[in-house]
């Protein structure tokens, strides 16, 4: 699970955060094509309906482009658009609770930032 989901999620959101974390960290870049759906549903062991929401929700957003017949294409300024969007979504949606856990749990925002991760 990447810092992009969320364990209650629905699927089609898990997959979506999954493409975006591949997007933004450049495993896919623009011009580049998508794994198919079929071929990302195998992977996922998710139904290929499912993968197809997720990819709609990119190219609603204007993320990727479907070329028909070839496939799915990242569009150039995706990253940017993308990284501006998750940061909104992580600040707004993630961040509150993170916070309230930091405080529930009595530690210093300062002292986890200094942590080295195991």
């Amino acid at each position: 699970m990447t810092a992009l989901e969320h364990e209650d999620s629905p699927v089609y959101l898990k997959l979506r955060a999954s493409i975006a974390a591949a997007i933004l960290r450049g495993q896919y870049r623009a011009g580049d094509q998508l794994p198919s759906v079929r071929a990302l549903a195998a992977e996922h062991g998710a139904n290929p309906l499912t993968v197809a929401k997720a990819y709609q929700s990119f190219q609603d957003d204007g993320y990727v482009e479907v070329r028909r017949g070839v496939g799915m294409f990242v569009l150039p300024g995706a990253v940017e658009k993308l990284r501006i969007a998750e940061r909104e979504r992580f600040l707004t949606g993630y961040w509150p609770r993170v916070k309230e856990h930091i405080a529930l749990l009595g530690l210093d925002a300062h002292e986890l930032l200094d942590r080295e991760t195991a």
